[in-house]
């Protein structure tokens, strides 16, 4: 079974859910049906927003997984709840591809996997407090990697979630397995009794289930010799093991405070330096080149914070296989470098032909149909406007560098501004981790022209809140500047290509990848 596109939305309600100890539990409170696809089969039969769906033929639905296996059959019979209260039975004939059209409040129904799990670097650990109760659930429940990409470190598995597995075939999985070694991986996940993941892996083969693993790199942990086990062990699995990501621990300042407290040294949670950098980007670049030799893939991915606090060069696309960590921190970097090359290409020819986004004053140009982003004023933008841009420290200098290139290109004005995270502390250094708080904070003092730029990556799923539970209305109202939130340079473009029409930028949208949907709250 591959992991599809769900349309689905966490409450808060999962900051409370309890540990679900087997898989096999058939008590289920059944899926919340939030919303009935218009014109779908589901509306046809006469299902309503408010039910619940207990069972598809006879099965008892434990999550949403379950609810697309069981009902991929040409004839389905659904049991549900009405709204109103009362059973009933609904047969459906379709074609077992055919989507029924039901939107889900959910994704489990029965619980969520709690991580039993006690890692001294957890970044769950570290968080401040006062955040939507939905940051904190610490979760390591195999169903979300399938459905969301969640991580999860197959400790807790039963043998009805390997049964579970088998019959459904959930890949691919994303694993933390941090080091191949049992005993040190025991030692980091401070659990005794974690098998050994290399024989769990292979049973993932052997079942036709892939993974994409992870590795958080713990200077004089895991590191050196260590690594060169875990990537030759993992990289030995492939095509099972699809990708190997590299990323670094993300001390917070909250969990260097902890941990001084309890006069625990945190030498294994340093800032990465420039020169650990640098030797780890050559130690796994060597592995790259033997796995691609030997398989045609480099398997292992280093997380762009380490180029970037190297000075190193990015590697090319191709070395990123398709970039299936992406949403890990790999290779960001890199598509964002294509992204601009593709779209200062485009503005070249544009220009070449006479047809600059700004060749004079466009006060007052009619709105082509282009929403402001939460209704700032923006018919007084005239002429070629000034963009600040606020983004992470570790990305700025790349954003500098692109942003002047711009500005020679689209006639704007940009200055990039690099935002010190004080919420979660300054070893916290990416655009993605940023809170409205601290936005505020730095761009308030600043000259701001005439439109502020954001990183979309700082956005829940559904683009309405930061970490900080704040919204971009919050920013915009204390700014008095229309917001621009964006993911690439094509999206600034096409931002500033609406200004240039008299309208302004769009509000952010649902992200383009579902797994940040278990952190968010549809409201």
């Amino acid at each position: 079974m591959s992991r599809t596109p769900v349309n689905l939305y966490m409450d808060e309600q999962a900051a409370g859910i309890r540990r679900t100890e087997a898989a096999d539990d058939a008590t289920s409170n059944g899926g919340l049906v939030d919303a009935v696809e218009a014109g779908s089969i589901g509306e046809a039969a006469g299902i309503r927003p408010g039910a619940r769906v207990l069972a598809a033929n006879g099965r008892v639905l434990r999550d949403v997984v379950d609810y697309q296996f069981y009902t991929a059959e040409p004839v389905v019979e659904l049991r549900v709840i009405e709204p109103e209260g009362g059973e009933r039975t609904y047969t459906i004939e379709k074609w077992p591809d055919d989507e029924i059209g039901l939107a889900f409040a959910e994704t489990t129904w029965d619980g969520v996997r709690i991580c039993a799990n006690t890692c001294f670097f957890c970044f769950l650990k570290g968080l401040p407090k006062g955040m939507r109760r939905t940051l904190y659930v610490k979760d390591d429940d195999y169903r979300l990697s399938f459905l969301h990409g969640n991580f999860v470190t197959l400790t807790n598995l039963t043998d009805a979630d390997w049964s579970r597995l088998e019959e459904q075939r959930l890949s691919p999985l994303n694993v933390s397995v941090h080091a191949t070694e049992t005993d040190l991986r025991r030692r980091m996940l401070g659990y005794a009794d974690a098998p050994d993941i290399i024989g769990q892996i292979r049973r993932l083969g052997a079942l036709r289930i892939q993974a994409h693993t992870q590795v958080v790199l713990c200077p004089g942990i895991n590191d050196g010799e260590h690594l060169d086990r875990t990537i030759a062990e993992l990289g030995a699995l492939y095509p099972t093991v699809q990708s190997i990501s590299i990323v670094p621990v993300g001390a917070t300042m909250q969990f260097e405070q902890r941990m001084s407290m309890v006069h625990k040294a945190i030498d294994e949670t340093r800032a990465c330096s420039p020169a650990y950098a640098r030797a780890l980007i050559r130690q796994v670049t060597g592995w790259q080149r033997r796995l691609r030799a030997r398989h045609g893939a480099s398997i292992v991915q280093v997380a762009d914070e380490y180029y970037l606090t190297a000075g190193a060069r990015i590697p090319a696309a191709d070395w990123y296989d398709g970039f299936p960590q992406y949403e890990n921190g790999i290779g960001m970097t890199r598509t964002l470098l294509d992204d601009w090359h593709r779209t200062r290409r485009r503005l070249r020819a544009a220009g070449k032909a006479g047809a600059g986004l700004y060749d004079g004053d466009v006060t007052g140009a009619p709105n082509r149909g282009v929403p402001p982003s939460h209704g700032a004023d923006t018919t007084s933008i005239a002429g070629s406007p000034r963009l600040t841009v606020g983004c992470g420290v570790l990305t700025a200098p790349v954003l500098v560098a692109l942003f002047a290139e711009l500005d020679t290109l689209a006639g704007t004005a940009s200055r990039v501004v690099g935002i010190r995270n004080e919420h979660f502390g300054p070893r916290i250094n990416v655009s993605g981790l940023l809170s409205a708080k601290d936005i505020i904070a730095t761009l308030e003092r600043e000259d701001l022209g005439d439109v502020v730029v954001l990183p979309r990556t700082a956005l829940d799923y559904f683009g309405r809140k930061f970490l900080d539970d704040g919204a971009p209305a919050d920013i915009e109202r204390v700014l008095g500047k229309p917001l621009l939130f964006a993911s690439s340079m094509s999206e600034v473009a096409e931002g500033l290509e609406s200004l240039a029409r008299g309208g302004g930028p769009s509000a952010p949208g649902e992200a383009a990848a579902s797994n940040g949907v278990f952190w968010a709250s549809k409201r």
